[in-house]
């Protein structure tokens, strides 16, 4: 069992966390996470730069130290970047000190506005952290889940939810890393080319 879309009574006991954009617009928000890392990011920025579009990239701290050259491939194509921890951490099993110090770690590399947590876990206690000491900090979560690392989710499938489910302002999980990648390089074209002839443009989530 698996959520493509988020319910609404998780968005309504996480007002403070960002899950959609503008109905107004025909937007779709793209993202991407756990990279920057060699062969799948740049599949990924070559098929957005085929298409025209514009996403976010929520990086690893420990991938950009890793894999510089990627991530400033990422900058010079007019991407935004987000910040998705130094080490991957999971906020539900992580002490506030701990996951503070390595979101601070990711930000010396990263310098955003933009972060979310990996895996979508994060405790109440940590979200008022994030706010007292990086106050413009803007904690984005989804609208659209892909779902694309389940091994047992064929990329079939993985298309067709994504596109079902897909709406003006939604913001869309994708992940440049390499247990994703053998769904990503079926969907991510597939669902560009759909969504292109539907009309929507692709935006970046802007900090404020």
């Amino acid at each position: 069992m698996y959520l493509v879309k988020t319910p609404f009574w998780l968005k309504w006991l996480y007002p403070n966390l960002i899950w959609n954009r503008s109905r107004q617009e025909k937007v779709i928000y793209l993202t991407f996470d756990d990279g920057p890392i060699p062969i799948v990011t740049p599949f990924v920025l070559k098929t957005l730069k085929k298409f025209k579009a514009k996403a976010s990239f929520f990086c690893i701290g420990d991938n950009i130290r890793k894999h510089p050259e990627v991530f400033q491939q990422i900058i010079d194509d007019g991407h935004a970047v987000g910040n998705h921890t130094f080490h991957h951490l999971n906020g539900w099993t992580s002490s506030n000190k701990s996951y503070l110090k390595d979101i601070a770690q990711c930000d010396a590399l990263i310098n955003s506005n933009l972060f979310r947590p990996p895996y979508g876990r994060i405790k109440r206690s940590q979200i008022s952290e994030i706010k007292r000491q990086f106050p413009k900090m803007q904690l984005i979560m989804w609208d659209i889940l892909s779902h694309d690392y389940l091994s047992r989710l064929k990329p079939e499938d993985c298309f067709e939810n994504v596109i079902k489910q897909t709406s003006n302002g939604s913001i869309v999980v994708f992940h440049d890393s390499l247990k994703a990648q053998g769904r990503l390089e079926y969907v991510l074209p597939k669902a560009l080319d759909y969504w292109t002839k539907k009309g929507y443009q692709f935006k970046v989530l802007a900090a404020s």
